[in-house]
């Protein structure tokens, strides 16, 4: 397993995530991950499982100390003492006194960024998340966000795989000595058929989802929250610490970015302003 140290708190580097799975999947997914030696979990509010997760985290039989859970902040809870609620609600569905990570979900000029980030820092001052971040944030938002919290930002969740170039955001998020968690980093599993993965691969006996999770743990203050509704494929996915790629292969996965790489439409979130 790789790490990530964030000031001293170790991170597993890849994480187990639970977007469109529904509280009873999670559960299940949740606890098999678990077997399967995952210990970093991601759930969300907007992702109506933190229920599940939560289920299935007892079910692992793992002690709170051993594994590490993020939750998101919908932007809808963005008002102060909309998101303290929120999140007191997510502990309930939980069932935790605290996670480890909590992110704003998604930006949004409805409500002040200097609001939102008070309302996140008082939430952490009250111990319900150890750390605390943001999601989606490009580079002139991640500035703002930096400079109107007063605890540091750990994360910046994003969309990131080898068909989308998110250089800017990484070299950004190092300036502030922040991590990149990368979601939807397969995909949607089109890297599998990818003839240039697939070949790198094929060196390794790996297959083009693994040599994609493992073009991710090579690089720098970079993590991945690969999902999955198959105890197989949770398996396969974490089967990929006993291999390395070489500088070649990075730079030949670094070539498959494309201006129109971009997997999920962003037109459901709200828009932002950067005056906001």
């Amino acid at each position: 397993m790789i790490y990530r140290n964030w000031q001293g708190i170790e991170i597993p580097a890849l994480g187990f995530g639970t977007y469109e799975l529904n509280n009873d999947d999670a559960a299940t997914m949740v606890a098999e991950a678990a077997k399967i030696g995952y210990r970093h979990f991601d759930t969300a509010q907007m992702y109506h499982n933190e229920e599940g997760v939560g289920r299935g985290l007892k079910a692992s039989g793992l002690a709170r100390d051993d594994y590490f859970l993020t939750t998101k902040v919908w932007y809808d809870k963005f008002q102060s003492g909309d998101l303290q609620t929120s999140v007191v609600e997510s502990l309930r569905k939980l069932d935790l006194d605290h996670v480890d990570l909590l992110l704003l979900h998604w930006p949004t000029d409805e409500v002040p960024l200097s609001e939102t980030l008070a309302a996140l820092n008082e939430v952490k001052n009250l111990g319900m998340t150890r750390l605390i971040g943001i999601s989606n944030f490009p580079t002139a938002l991640i500035d703002k966000a930096v400079s109107l919290s007063n605890i540091p930002l750990t994360v910046n969740q994003v969309e990131y795989h080898p068909y989308l170039d998110q250089s800017r955001v990484l070299e950004n998020l190092r300036s502030h000595d922040m991590l990149l968690t990368a979601y939807c980093p397969i995909a949607r599993g089109t890297v599998l058929h990818d003839p240039v993965l697939k070949d790198i691969g094929a060196k390794y006996g790996k297959s083009g989802i693994q040599v994609t999770l493992r073009w991710l743990m090579q690089q720098d203050s970079v993590m991945a929250i690969p999902k999955s509704g198959s105890p197989k494929n949770a398996a396969a996915n974490f089967n990929i610490f006993d291999f390395e790629l070489s500088d070649e292969d990075m730079a030949a996965i670094n070539n498959l970015s494309k201006p129109d790489g971009r997997m999920i439409d962003p037109s459901f979130a709200p828009k932002w302003d950067e005056a906001a």
